[in-house]
């Protein structure tokens, strides 16, 4: 009985050299590039409505705050640092978990809490009208306080190298209050539209 060579000829090798071996460096640069170029996340919580909703698909611009060594956190190029409202992504302080909150301070801001609403260094950030929302210059966050405003916060500056994270439903939240200041150079990204939700499709909501 002949048996039959399992052993790659001559015409295979050739295929995997020409074809194989650029294939893989494809592959390689689009897996750097969603890691320091653009990337998306899933929501995984309600934390963050009614700006994001559990399932969401998030785009999260990579090179916000700076262009980084791909699968590392080592910083290449400096470009800003995260700044208020923004809605950043980052890994929890407390156990790693890669997390979505909005920017609520930065570095030196006095903060103060109530009922869940923002004063930064003594400058309500509340807006007037029928739902909940605060002005953070650049943007307005639309709050949830169905739940209540959770904790409290009365007078805390924040460090050199900081950031305070909040979520925009307040009283159902685990951000900052809990786990403490994320640093700013720590951050991954800024997210800035939804592309997907679930029963209203693909599309492209801005933050």
């Amino acid at each position: 009985m002949q048996t039959v060579s399992r052993t790659p000829g001559p015409r295979a090798l050739a295929w995997l050299k020409k074809e194989a071996l650029p294939l893989l460096a494809m592959l390689g640069l689009l897996l750097a590039a969603r890691d320091t170029l653009a990337n998306h996340y899933r929501v995984p919580s309600g934390s963050m409505q009614p700006t994001l909703q559990p399932g969401d698909r998030v785009v999260v611009d990579m090179r916000a705050y700076g262009l980084r060594l791909p699968f590392t956190s080592h910083t290449l190029l400096a470009a800003g640092a995260p700044q208020r409202g923004d809605v950043a992504v980052f890994d929890s302080p407390a156990d790693g978990t890669r997390l979505i909150k909005r920017v609520a301070a930065v570095a030196g801001d006095r903060v103060d809490l109530r009922d869940g609403h923002l004063s930064i260094n003594g400058r309500p950030l509340r807006l007037d009208g029928a739902m909940p929302r605060e002005d953070f210059g650049t943007r307005a966050a639309r709050l949830d306080l169905d739940l209540g405003g959770g904790p409290d916060i009365r007078g805390m500056v924040v460090p050199a190298g900081k950031l305070l994270v909040l979520g925009d439903h307040r009283g159902n939240s685990f951000d900052g209050r809990f786990f403490g200041f994320v640093d700013a150079d720590k951050v991954y990204g800024r997210a800035v539209a939804v592309y997907y939700r679930r029963g209203d499709g693909f599309g492209w909501q801005r933050l």
